[in-house]
């Protein structure tokens, strides 16, 4: 209604929404709350009461599945306390989460996985503004980090016993400005050299979408200087 223009009014914003199978609503406020015109509608006959118990019966079907209904001693969510927050036991879930949930597009060579007994005593060069930039490392809508559990790039690959060099070669992701000298001087003097590009929130996000699929700013030009 509000963007789109494709209702005209809350109620019929309600009505639409209910056919369309919605039942839980994201408001703006009290004041734009498009469900709370639900009873007009329900009064008015646009809907019937079977397809709001329809609507319904999923809602509270999660709730009890959590253990909302039921007694504090017996929802084992309830005994959930600051404890639980980045413990080894959940920081190991989610190591193994992300090695699990790699999408590798091609693998030229059996290049990866980069084995430590490899490199030792090679020289591996990290570049990209997505080497060693925290901030640009977590999607829309994620909690704000601890620093210190952060793992960029460049701080994992120097656990590896190599000779690792460093150049961003553009600070942030939109990458207007382009060092070029120094990502070649980094990526000529090393054995292997891991590139690291993408978009993160600053380029993306939610309301901010894009006309192109194309690297930002200069990053293509950083990938070609890299691997040349």
């Amino acid at each position: 209604m509000l963007g789109h223009h494709y209702t005209h009014t809350f109620l019929e914003t309600a009505v639409a929404s209910l056919n369309a199978g919605c039942n839980l609503e994201l408001s703006y406020g009290i004041r734009s709350n498009v469900f709370t015109h639900i009873p007009k509608a329900l009064a008015m006959g646009n809907i019937t009461l079977q397809m709001l118990h329809d609507r319904v019966r999923p809602l509270f079907y999660t709730r009890m599945r959590l253990g909302e209904f039921d007694p504090p001693a017996m929802n084992p969510y309830s005994s959930l306390d600051l404890s639980s927050v980045q413990s080894p036991e959940h920081r190991n879930l989610s190591l193994e989460a992300a090695v699990k949930s790699f999408v590798l597009l091609k693998n030229a060579r059996g290049t990866l996985p980069l084995r430590a007994r490899d490199l030792l005593g090679k020289s591996l060069a990290v570049v990209g503004p997505f080497a060693d930039n925290p901030r640009v490392l977590f999607g829309d809508y994620a909690p704000v980090p601890e620093p210190h559990y952060i793992y960029t790039p460049r701080r994992g690959l120097e656990t590896l016993p190599a000779n690792v060099t460093f150049a961003a070669g553009c600070r942030e992701p939109r990458c207007q400005r382009y060092s070029r000298a120094e990502v070649v001087s980094a990526a000529g003097a090393a054995d292997v050299v891991v590139v690291c590009l993408g978009t993160g929130i600053d380029v993306e996000t939610e309301a901010k979408d894009r006309r192109d699929l194309s690297l930002p700013g200069h990053q293509l030009d950083l990938l070609q200087d890299a691997v040349q």
